[in-house]
C-alpha cells in the first residue's frame, strides 16, 4: 500500500526526524465523514477554505452563516449554505469546480477537522465531495468567544502589491491566521497557525516571516511549500470583522539564525497581492486567551 504522502510531506519528515509519528498519524486520514466531525460541522458559524486561481495562485477566503449551514449530507458530502462575502477573493474562484482544502476552527473549544476535496456550486451554496479527512490537536489555537452577531455589508475591497500601514497593524498583532497550499496535483490543503502576539512578522512592506512550530509532524503545509511555493494567507481582524488576503511565495528557511523560541524553521513569504475587505465577516469575537503551549 503507498504512502497517503507526496514527496515533499516525506521528504520534510524525513529532514525533521518524524516520519515515524506521521507514519502513524497519517493513519487517521480517511475519505469520509465521521459521525462526530459531522456534528462538529453543524454547530460551526465559519469555515475556512483554501483554492487556487486560474493562474495557480492559492487564496485563503471564508463562509460565514448561522450554525447549521455546514450540513453532512452524507458520507462524503457536504453542503454549504452560503458562499463568501462580496470582496472575498474566493468568490469568483468558487463559481466554477475547484480543488478546495477547508478546515472548521473552534476558538472556543480549540478544536478543529481539515477536509480537502472537490467544491462545485450548488444553487445558493456550495457541494464538497471528500477526499481526506481528519481533526487536529488543539495547539496554538487562541480561545475567544463570539460577543455579537452584525450582519453588514462588506466595505468595498482594497487591492495591492504590497501591505498599506492598516495591513502590517493586523499583521503584528495577528495571533492566528490560515494559509492555504497545494500539492504538485494541485489537491488544495487549508491549515492554522497560532502563536502570541508578533509571531506573524512583518519584515517589509512585502515580506513576512513566522515560525512553525511541532505539530502532528505530517508537515502537509511544508511539504506542498517544498513542491509548490505559491501560497496564500488569511490574517482576520477578529475584533473587527476585516480580513487580508494575502497570495504570494513562501520559502522554508532552514538556517537557525532565524528561527523564533519554539520553531523547528522559519517561513519567509513574499507578497504578490494584497485584498483588504472591511468588515467581511458579521461575527465579533471577544478578548483572546491565548494557548499556554504557545512559546514565548
Amino acid at each position: 500500500m503507498g504512502s497517503v504522502f507526496h514527496d515533499g510531506e516525506l521528504a520534510v519528515q524525513q529532514r525533521m526526524g518524524q516520519g515515524h509519528i506521521a507514519a502513524r498519524v497519517g493513519r487517521g486520514i480517511r475519505a469520509d465523514i465521521p459521525g462526530p466531525a459531522a456534528a462538529f460541522l453543524a454547530d460551526q458559524p465559519m469555515v475556512v477554505i483554501a483554492t487556487a486561481d486560474d493562474a495557480g495562485r492559492p487564496w485563503v477566503g471564508q463562509i460565514i452563516g448561522l450554525p447549521g449551514f455546514a450540513q453532512v449530507v452524507d458520507a462524503r458530502t457536504i453542503l454549504l449554505g452560503g458562499r463568501p462575502a462580496a470582496g472575498d477573493p474566493l468568490v469568483t474562484l468558487l463559481r466554477t469546480r475547484r480543488r478546495v482544502g477547508l478546515i472548521a476552527l473552534q476558538p472556543q473549544t480549540r478544536r478543529r477537522v481539515r477536509i480537502n476535496g472537490v467544491a462545485e456550486p450548488d444553487g445558493e451554496g456550495i457541494r464538497l465531495t471528500t477526499e481526506q479527512v481528519y481533526s487536529n490537536c488543539p495547539q496554538y489555537i487562541t480561545r475567544r468567544r463570539i460577543v455579537a452577531f452584525e450582519p453588514a455589508l462588506p466595505g468595498p475591497p482594497v487591492r495591492a502589491a504590497s501591505l498599506n500601514s492598516t495591513a502590517r497593524q493586523i499583521i503584528s498583532a495577528a495571533d492566528s491566521f490560515f494559509v492555504g497550499s497545494a500539492d504538485p496535483d494541485g489537491n488544495a490543503d487549508a491549515s492554522h497557525r497560532g502563536g502570541n502576539p508578533g509571531f506573524l512578522r512583518v519584515l517589509s512592506p512585502t515580506q513576512l516571516r513566522w515560525p512553525d512550530y511541532r505539530g502532528n509532524s505530517m508537515f502537509m503545509t511544508l511539504g506542498n511549500i517544498v513542491t509548490d511555493p505559491r501560497c496564500g494567507l488569511l490574517v482576520p481582524d477578529w475584533a473587527t470583522g476585516a480580513t487580508l488576503h494575502l497570495t504570494g511565495l513562501a520559502e522554508i528557511t532552514w538556517d537557525e539564525a532565524t528561527f523564533a523560541p519554539g520553531a523547528q524553521c522559519s517561513i519567509d513569504f513574499t507578497v504578490t497581492e494584497a485584498v483588504s475587505v472591511p468588515q467581511a465577516s458579521p461575527l465579533r469575537w471577544g478578548e483572546p486567551e491565548l494557548s499556554p503551549v504557545n512559546p514565548a
